[in-house]
């Protein structure tokens, strides 16, 4: 019996990694233009770490974690997202210690047990940053920004960003009454887990994907519409920001995301491609977070997104983002002496950065071309016993069919010229 990959989970190879390759490179360009460094966290922690942050009330925590004992028997857990990783991360490792403003991103793979569907799986790979140590509404506007930068500059379009805040735990827990009284008399109409969340966090009832629930829910009341002032006052400052960076969002009352850390700011990335579940990436302020954790209180805001979900954007909408052109030159060479005297310059050119590649079969001249061609090379380098005669070469390109003869201790700054 064949032993497949479990169910949830993918393998890349080539063209699709080479897609992956590109797109993650462009996150992290995009990332460190604005001044983010690159964290990396262990693809395991201890399951304490994400019972605290995300909220035992969650489904993340109640359904979605791959959690094993070792073999001390410590519970541990694949982890389900980054930025409590992160950081716990910033607090074991002094990082609080730092004067100013710790900027992270990170490209990590992430566990949950969903049902898998377009473009989310139980292992999949999440990019996403984190601002940490400072409240101001600017840090919110700034990563919403580059988030919606990355998506651009991937060529994504019709995204949509929903932006909402929730508050602080004082207009939180207030709104949380109201909302419960606004809902008692119709409680008996939403499905099994929102009546489970009513009790355990109303404010999880917004996360339900079912239409009754969703349909019963549209009335309100908002959050955003009782907000203190402190938390009035900085979501009104974020949105102007916004406006002021060219950034279009809606302003979305309903949006609470899945994580309890959540305060103040939160947003949303939306795609029509994706169907039922189809947010992109999406994060929010988690000014709390840093001290449920054991450290000082410190103000944070993040974003994640998700690359599978991005890549299947990207296929939905017929954007390329592969490699700048597969391997640049393919070597056709015919017979014994050609071969050794090609394969020298091949390895010449990839000590030029050039990508070069041959056949390793032996095949005619047409054979080796039609290889060239499904391989998608543009430029072929052709020796045979008559080019390797006068110390020549050919290349031909495979768009024009045009051919030009070249010296060969010429090749490989005339295929750099080509190629530049």
């Amino acid at each position: 019996m064949k032993i497949k990959a479990p169910k949830g989970t993918a393998d890349t190879f080539p063209p699709v990694s080479e897609e992956w390759e590109r797109v993650g490179s462009i996150m992290a360009q995009r990332a460190r233009c604005y001044g983010y460094g690159l964290i990396k966290t262990p693809v395991f922690e201890r399951t304490e770490l994400f019972t605290r942050s995300i909220g035992a009330a969650t489904d993340i925590v109640k359904k979605e974690m791959y959690t094993f004992e070792d073999r001390a028997g410590r519970s541990m857990t694949l982890k389900p997202e980054e930025t409590a990783p992160v950081v716990r991360a910033y607090i074991e490792h002094g990082l609080d210690k730092r004067p100013g403003l710790t900027k992270l991103y990170y490209m990590e793979p992430i566990f949950r047990y969903e049902r898998p569907q377009s473009g989310r799986y139980r292992q999949h790979h999440q990019f996403g940053v984190e601002a940490i140590g400072s409240a101001d509404p600017s840090l919110d506007a700034e990563v919403m920004r580059l988030l919606m930068d990355i998506y651009a500059v991937l060529g994504l379009e019709e995204l949509v960003l929903r932006v909402n805040s929730v508050g602080c735990s004082s207009c939180r827990g207030a709104f949380r009454e109201k909302l419960r009284d606004a809902l008692s008399p119709a409680l008996n109409l939403f499905c099994e887990d929102c009546r489970r969340r009513y009790g355990e966090n109303p404010l999880r009832l917004f996360d339900c994907k079912n239409e009754k629930c969703r349909e019963l829910l549209s009335d309100g009341p908002f959050i955003d519409d009782n907000l203190c002032e402190g938390c009035g006052s900085h979501f009104r400052r974020v949105l102007s920001l916004l406006e002021l960076l060219d950034v279009p969002f809606v302003k979305d009352g309903k949006l609470v995301r899945g994580l309890d850390y959540y305060t103040r700011t939160t947003f949303e990335v939306v795609s029509g491609e994706l169907g039922a579940q189809n947010a992109v990436g999406g994060g929010g302020r988690y000014d709390g977070l840093v001290e449920l954790l054991g450290g000082r209180p410190t103000p944070c805001v993040g974003f994640g997104t998700g690359m599978e979900r991005v890549l299947a954007v990207m296929k939905e909408q017929d954007l390329r983002c592969g490699m700048q052109g597969p391997p640049a030159v393919f070597l056709a060479l015919l017979g014994d002496r050609p071969r050794e005297r090609g394969l020298k310059l091949m390895y010449e050119l990839r000590q030029a950065f050039i990508h070069a590649d041959t056949d390793y079969f032996d095949g005619s001249l047409k054979a080796q071309l039609r290889q060239a061609n499904k391989r998608g090379f543009r430029l072929v380098i052709i020796i045979g016993e008559e080019e390797l005669a006068g110390k020549s070469a050919k290349i031909k390109d495979m768009l024009t069919g045009e051919e030009e003869k070249i010296l060969l201790v010429e090749a490989v700054e005339r295929i750099k010229a080509i190629c530049s």
